[in-house]
This record gives C-alpha cells, structure tokens and sequence, in this order.
C-alpha cells in the first residue's frame, strides 16, 4: 500500500492506496507545534479504525508547502512506516513541461493537481483549488503547464475582515439566502460568498480570453463544493485531485 501526505499551510491531507484503487483519506490541522510522534499517535488511531496497519504501508510520497512539517511527515515515514518517503520537489519527474519563468517557484500542491487533472482528463484545463489561498493553474491541450494566478482564500478574507473592521463579528463561510441581506451577518456572507464566486468566475474569463484553446474547469480542495454550485465556470469537483496526483507521481518516480 502506498501513503500519500499533502501537507497544506491550513490542513494535511493523507490518503492510502492500494494499487490505483485510494482505501481511505483524512484531513488534519496543520499543526507546526505537534511533534512527530504526536502525529503518529494520530494516525495510528486513524489507520486502527480503518482496519489497516502501519506495517501494510510499503511506501510513502509528500507534497509539502509548509517545510517545517515537511520534516515532521518525513520523520514519520522514517520512525513508524520503516520507509523513505519521495518528497515532491526538484529533481522528481512530473512527465511534464514546466512554463514559468522559475520553475522552483511553483507549490509542489499546484504541480500535483496538474499533473493530476491532464492524466485523467487529457484536454486543456484550469485547476482551482481552494486552500488557504486559492490557486488557478492552466494546463495546456500539449500537458504542459503554463502558470495562473493566485488569490487570498476565503478563510483568510473573513479573518481579514474581522480583525480590521472592529464591529464586524467572526462569520461561518456559508452562502446566505439572499445577496441583499438584512442583517450583519448575512450582509458579510453575502459579501464573502457572492463576492468570491465572481472572483472565481472572473478569472476563469480572463484565463480564457489569454487561451486560444476551449478548457475544462476542475475544482478541488476544502471549499470546492460550497462554490462550484454557484459558479458559471467551474465544470467539476474533484475532492481528490491532490492525492491523485501524488500516486502518479509516485508510480513515475519508484
């Protein structure tokens, strides 16, 4: 069995595989204070659950945008699963062509879900993937990747509007029964929602008046269905687009 760990700056991720067939998934807090070894207690009490066992875990690949966790999972690898994990990063072979000025520039989670979404869709894409900034990726109808843009998430949006407006409360991220609310808080989830699904629909249509090519729109991560329905553009919700993506990246480079 193969685990998958995609380690998000507001949530890890973790999957296991067998074969291409994905047993089970969990989302955890990224925590930079627990220790590996608190980590493992987790998991372990996950896996129990699940009915798989620590020793099933032949091998192990991460993708991390939070380095010091990256060592924590890494550590974990080592210390429970008896295993060296691949680590998502330069050097690792993606089987695609990277267009950006800085290749070590782009989140190894941005590489993932494009090489993800070109290996089960095969058509040019947009990859939205709503984490605790919401990135937009465009890959070609060739499989390569051209770059995108990236937006605050909407987490960090309402954060931002309660701690610098001082008599605006801390708001759920929920979408309200109307866009002309008559209350405060349904005046800022109104806001919140409806505001960042015409951003999301906004750059989709400029992403395509720059594409000469007709695209797919695939959505993933933590918000995805509570947008996609609202949205003109998003064509599909794909929860596991990341960990997808881990395992072929995996079965590249073993």
């Amino acid at each position: 069995m193969l685990l998958v760990i995609d380690v998000g700056n507001s949530n890890i991720v973790l999957g296991v595989y067998d074969g291409a067939l994905l047993l089970r998934s969990w989302r955890l807090s990224s925590d930079k204070s627990r220790t590996s070894d608190e980590y493992a207690v987790l998991l372990h009490s996950l896996f129990d659950q699940a009915g798989i066992t620590f020793s099933g875990v032949k091998a192990s690949i991460i993708s991390s945008v939070v380095p010091p966790l990256t060592g924590v999972m890494a550590a974990i690898c080592r210390d429970f699963f008896n295993l060296t994990p691949f680590v998502v990063g330069m050097g690792i072979k993606t089987g695609m062509v990277i267009h950006y000025d800085n290749p070590r520039e782009v989140g190894s989670d941005r590489l993932v879900n494009a090489v993800a979404g070109f290996a089960k869709h095969a058509c040019p894409l947009v990859i939205i993937d709503f984490g605790t900034a919401t990135t937009f990726d465009y890959v070609n109808g060739r499989g390569e990747y051209c770059g995108g843009a990236i937006a605050p998430g909407l987490a960090i949006s309402v954060d931002a509007l309660f701690q610098r407006a001082s008599k605006l409360p801390r708001i759920d991220i929920i979408k309200p029964p109307h866009v002309i609310a008559k209350n405060t808080v349904n005046s800022m989830q109104a806001g919140i929602f409806f505001g960042y699904v015409g951003l999301v629909d906004g750059i989709v249509e400029r992403i395509r008046s720059e594409s000469d090519e007709q695209f797919r729109v695939i959505a993933t991560g933590g918000l995805a269905s509570l947008i996609a329905p609202e949205s003109k553009t998003i064509d599909e919700v794909d929860n596991n687009l990341t960990l997808e993506g881990l395992r072929i990246l995996y079965d590249r480079n073993r």
